[in-house]
């Protein structure tokens, strides 16, 4: 009898850690096998996945939908989404995106940032693990969406950054993240939405199809009346076949009439 009882437990203990997401199983046993158990259970985004819509953009930084006459105003107004042209502005949102707007030509960039890292022309990689999900570009830029089950930082404890403060979850393939802490994006990159250091992103990313979507929904009671839902794609880019890094000491982007230049190099004397 004690044996059955015994034998009972331990099938509900089982029962247990099957409910647990492979970095909760992987914490209550950091075995090697355990981790490599974790490991299979996840799921495995490979290659390198750059934005639908802006697939096979050049170094002119037009996306080639830009140039199809047959391509329609919600595919144009999908290839960066993520920029703000349809997010419910508030009076402050709508002025914060008339100041951007009005200085962005020309403007230098320092990079992507978040959220636009997400909805651009650069590749991506996704690099998953029981314990974290790291998310890379060509600029050097990195996210770090913790999955080891920690809670959100006390706000106390953070301060505001480029890419914010990530953390997630598995619920089955789909990363579940909740972004907060972000500075204002434009401040990094003109072309971002002005949002507000108070702004919280949660993003679902999964699988669908060949695709990988992402649902966003962003709130901020700064500059935002309402919850902000926009969902960015990516194909995967078989031009890559590694990640170059790219360093930007000579970062000669311009501005001429409204589209993309390249400025002479300076000569030297």
């Amino acid at each position: 009898m004690r044996a059955a009882r015994i034998l009972g437990a331990g099938a509900l203990a089982a029962l247990f850690c099957l409910a647990l997401s492979p970095s909760a199983i992987a914490q209550a046993d950091p075995s090697p096998e355990a981790r490599t158990e974790a490991f299979a259970a996840l799921p495995y985004w490979p290659g390198y996945w750059v934005s639908e819509y802006q697939a096979g953009t050049t170094i002119t930084g037009q996306a080639p939908i830009v140039r199809d006459p047959e391509a329609n105003a919600t595919a144009i107004a999908n290839m960066m989404n993520l920029r703000g042209d349809q997010a419910p502005w508030n009076e402050e949102g709508r002025a914060r995106v008339a100041q951007v707007r009005a200085i962005s030509g020309g403007r230098k960039a320092s990079g992507w940032g978040y959220p636009m890292m997400m909805n651009a022309a650069t590749p991506l990689r996704f690099l998953i693990t029981p314990e974290e999900t790291i998310i890379i570009n060509a600029y050097n830029e990195a996210r770090y969406i913790y999955t080891d089950g920690r809670p959100m930082p006390d706000e106390m404890d953070m301060w505001a950054t480029t890419y914010g403060t990530s953390v997630g979850r598995w619920e089955g393939d789909t990363l579940v993240v909740e972004t907060v802490m972000v500075t204002n994006p434009s401040d990094y990159f003109h072309g971002s939405p002005p949002l507000s250091e108070e702004a919280r992103y949660v993003e679902r990313i999964r699988m669908d199809g060949d695709r990988l979507v992402a649902d966003f929904t962003i709130t901020d009671p700064v500059t935002l009346t309402e919850p902000w839902n926009v969902s960015v794609s990516w194909v995967r880019d078989e031009g890559f076949d590694r990640m170059i890094v790219l360093d930007w000491t000579n970062d000669r982007t311009g501005n001429e009439d409204g589209l993309n230049t390249i400025e002479l190099a300076p000569v030297e004397q």
